[in-house]
């Protein structure tokens, strides 16, 4: 048989508000004690800006607020703070869509860490709430315990060990139980335009996310269709409602969802994790409390619900189908984490970048809803809650083999069973205990429990993470000097004023201001990547997270007139600290777009130097046969593996011959540690070398180390932190003379004027007449430039190695080129289908209601 009719609630009846006002206060109250425990922002000294927190979303936070209040380079279209120009459209809709990042335009700039903080409370609450209601929306129930187990959602592992730094998938936590609610509106025949709206905000919100979210409100609309008492004919109604409702909201939010996809497909590879499943012992693990891992499932939704969840199996008083399916659907949708195939559905095909259990809370809300079912049917007796309590201690046993729990772990597991057992056998009475009615002592002792345990498990959480994973400073006066700096150099678009070598954060750009090599990024195209590599940039996240360049034929190159220039983050502690404040140092260089006299030949090869000059246009370098001996004088082994070069593990020592008063660089993208060129001529205490020994993570970027002396014959000391290599022409000795005669060059041809457009999309340059060959826009030539000369059409634009280029016919003395984003107009024609049949849809209900 199908699920019965809705019994009476065991108690008190009261509207879902009151659930999810509870829900969200608990989640409010555990998080801001967490964090005061652990010491955290901004209830302590320590940071919260961990890992991509601090690299990427607080940075595009700060974006989103100078967009808001017209400040900042760019607009919509077009990011000209980062990476020398980037699509800004696929970043917004990753990181950025959600109606809550809105909040940050009401906070103080300087402020931007405490509102990205409350906009994760906020989210957090908000999930925890929606989760409430879904729950008297399935099952009518007592509204404080609707409210404790929204809050257990709301509160899981997943959140707090996982998307509380990545906030932009707190989207997903709260459309998961909306997306379920719109479920249960296509069941009943209810707000079939409010559902399609839900669905587009949420994958507006964040696609990634809703994507998840979407399969397992699927799988619990099927679920809750099999367990329905209907015909097969309003089942099959039923089914093709759901689908046009999903199909349709979907469809609403193409034209950014389709963007992102797209962005997405032109972006670099980056580096991903070969899936692996985790051991039962780990995975038992992630439902207690206090344990911690980066990657295994983070299961913890709260002693209560997890018995609750045990006990549906046995809990009589609820049908034998409602007990099965919602049993078998909880076992499935875990098991389908630990199976590759699966795993990738859950990721959208595409194996993930980090953290490779993002899809965890779909299995804690079906944990949630299946200890919802237990409850709202009534009290447990001692048989059910008795199984449940020994499938408890059989996961507590299997637990104690993992090495994911501490010693912290046993107490509170302990203290939150007994008490979770204790109120569960309190809600079974009748009699007054301690002259107080069992349910509202099984209430106060529940929520206790629940308020306890989340919250240590929350602040060991903040607190490990804090001592793994890299972290940043918030907003200080390092960042405000930068930003002052910055603001007193700015000249775009006459030319790029780059926030310097020495970041502090990956986004440096969008945080504190100007436009540089900078970005930090999903949707970092792989033409940036591979064009900055060749010319010896570096970068961290598998090409993902690129750096700035300090070098002055790229800062010719790509218009770079001002450079700040700042000491080492003290933050990091990585570089002993020399002092020294913000500087800012000025060059001559060309404007945005040049003239080449012929379209680009040859190809980049393997020397960053000589790629360098092939897109300056002028041979610069002088690239010496170098000597590398090691501490005891003698030559030191070759590599064996693809980075090319001699291996360096401890201190050493690089000689050469160059003209005297050459710039001196170093380019050793496989080498850790520092280089001093010796003798008074070096530039600055060391140049800092950041590779990672695992050779697609991380490369170092070239460096400046100073200028050669008198004799013509110059030396660096090498000191390595980590086995490395040094490439055979790892020296370059740049020729300051010619790159002034070549940037001269360069000026004199070059556009007189470059106007950009407000939303960026639009980039006008005036030239001088007569001129021919190709004009190059100094921008990375992503996907989605259309140029034109004159007043031609607008076609796609062509490439000078990497770059935007523009052929030109000696008559034309303009230039322009419009960015549309791939995949808008695809989006654009989408949403716009959808948008017709919701409108035909409204006007036909409307109709047919008045004529009724």
């Amino acid at each position: 048989m199908g699920e019965r009719p809705r019994p009476p609630a065991p108690g008190p009846s009261a509207g879902p508000g009151r659930a999810a006002l509870l829900a969200a206060t608990i989640s409010v109250v555990v998080l801001c004690a967490a964090d005061a425990l652990a010491r955290s922002y901004p209830f302590g000294p320590r940071t919260r800006n961990v890992n991509d927190l601090g690299n990427q979303y607080v940075p595009f936070h700060a974006h989103l607020w100078d967009l808001v209040h017209g400040r900042g380079a760019g607009g919509l279209l077009v990011n000209w703070q980062s990476g020398f120009g980037a699509s800004f459209l696929p970043d917004l809709g990753t990181y950025l869509t959600s109606p809550f990042a809105l909040l940050v335009a009401v906070f103080p700039r300087d402020e931007i860490d405490l509102a990205v903080y409350v906009i994760t409370v906020l989210k957090i609450a908000c999930a925890g709430a929606a989760m409430a209601w879904l729950l008297l929306g399935l099952r009518p129930g007592r509204w404080w315990a609707a409210g404790l187990l929204g809050a257990s959602y709301g509160l899981c592992g997943w959140t707090v060990a996982t998307a509380s730094y990545n906030l932009m998938w707190l989207d997903g936590l709260i459309a998961l139980p909306l997306l379920c609610l719109v479920g249960e509106w296509v069941l009943t025949g209810r707000r079939p335009l409010l559902g399609v709206l839900v669905v587009t905000a949420a994958w507006i919100a964040n696609f990634y996310t809703a994507y998840m979210a979407t399969l397992a409100a699927a799988l619990v609309f099927l679920l809750r269709l099999w367990l329905a008492d209907l015909p097969r004919r309003r089942r099959l109604i039923a089914a093709g409602r759901a689908v046009l409702t999903f199909a349709l909201g979907m469809g609403l939010a193409a034209p950014l969802v389709t963007v992102v996809y797209f962005g997405s497909a032109h972006a670099s590879e980056g580096r991903f994790t070969r899936f692996a499943p985790v051991g039962t012992e780990d995975l038992s693990a992630r439902l207690l409390p206090t344990t911690y891992s980066f990657g295994s499932p983070a299961l913890f939704v709260g002693t209560t619900a997890l018995l609750l969840a045990l006990a549906l199996p046995f809990h009589r008083a609820a049908p034998r189908r409602v007990r099965a399916g919602w049993t078998l659907l909880v076992a499935v949708v875990t098991l389908s984490m630990q199976w590759g195939p699966t795993h990738l559905l859950w990721h959208a095909f595409a194996e993930p970048q980090g953290s490779s259990y993002r899809q965890t809370f779909a299995v804690c809300a079906l944990l949630v809803i299946a200890a919802w079912h237990t409850l709202s049917y009534g009290p447990l007796d001692r048989r059910p809650l008795g199984t449940a309590a020994g499938l408890l201690a059989v996961i507590a046993l299997v637990a104690s083999g993992s090495q994911l729990v501490r010693p912290i772990a046993w107490p509170v597991f302990l203290t939150a069973a007994v008490g979770a057992l204790l109120g569960l056998v309190l809600l079974g009475r009748e009699r007054p205990v301690l002259r107080m009615a069992p349910a509202a002592l099984a209430a106060v002792l529940l929520i206790a429990t629940q308020l306890g345990e989340a919250t240590a498990t929350d602040a060991l959480a903040t607190r490990t993470r804090f001592g793994h994973m890299d972290d940043y400073a918030p907003w200080g006066d390092r960042q405000q000097d930068q930003a002052d700096a910055i603001a007193r150099a700015d000249g775009w678009p006459r030319y790029r004023t780059d926030p310097g070598r020495e970041q502090t954060v990956g986004n440096d750009p969008l945080e504190v201001g100007g436009q540089g090599a900078q970005y930090y990024s999903s949707h970092t195209s792989a033409v940036l990547s591979s064009t900055l590599t060749a010319l010896g940039g570096g970068w961290t996240s598998g090409g993902r997270s690129l750096q700035s360049l300090d070098n002055a034929v790229t800062d010719a190159v790509f218009s770079v007139g001002a450079r700040v220039h700042s000491p080492p983050d003290p933050h990091q502690n990585w570089f002993p600290q020399d002092g020294t404040g913000e500087t800012v140092t000025r060059e001559d260089v060309p404007p945005l777009v040049t003239v080449r006299p012929s379209a680009a030949t040859g190809a980049f090869g393997p020397s960053p130097y000589r790629n360098q000059e092939l897109l300056l246009g002028a041979r610069v370098y002088t690239l010496p046969r170098i000597t590398v001996l090691n501490s005891a004088g003698k030559r030191p082994y070759r590599s064996t593996d693809r980075r090319q070069g001699v291996r360096v593990g401890a201190k050493a020592t690089i000689t050469a011959r160059c003209r005297a008063g050459s710039e001196v660089y170093l380019w050793a993208p496989h080498f850790a540690g520092t280089a001093r060129l010796a003798g008074p001529s070096a530039h600055g205490p060391t140049g800092r070398f950041r590779a990672d020994w695992r050779p697609l993570t991380k490369i170092a970027a070239m460096e400046r180390l100073g200028t050669v002396p008198d004799s013509g014959r110059l030396t660096i000391e090498l000191s390595p932190n980590r086995m490395g290599v040094v490439p055979d022409q790892a020296v370059g000795c740049l020729d300051t003379g010619r790159l002034r005669t070549a940037v001269r060059q360069l000026k004199a041809t070059g556009a007189t004027e470059v106007t950009v457009s407000g939303s960026g999309g639009t980039v006008r340059a005036e030239l001088p007449a007569g001129s021919k060959g190709v004009a190059v826009v100094a921008a990375p030539r992503i996907a989605g430039w259309r140029c034109a000369s004159g007043d031609a059409a607008l076609v796609p634009a062509q490439q000078y190695h990497g770059l935007i280029a523009v052929p030109l016919d000696g008559t034309s003395t303009s230039v322009t080129c419009a960015f549309r984003p791939p995949g808008l107009r695809l989006g654009t024609a989408v949403g716009g289908g959808s948008l017709a049949v919701v409108a035909g849809i409204g006007v036909f209900g409307a109709v047919r209601r008045r004529r009724a």
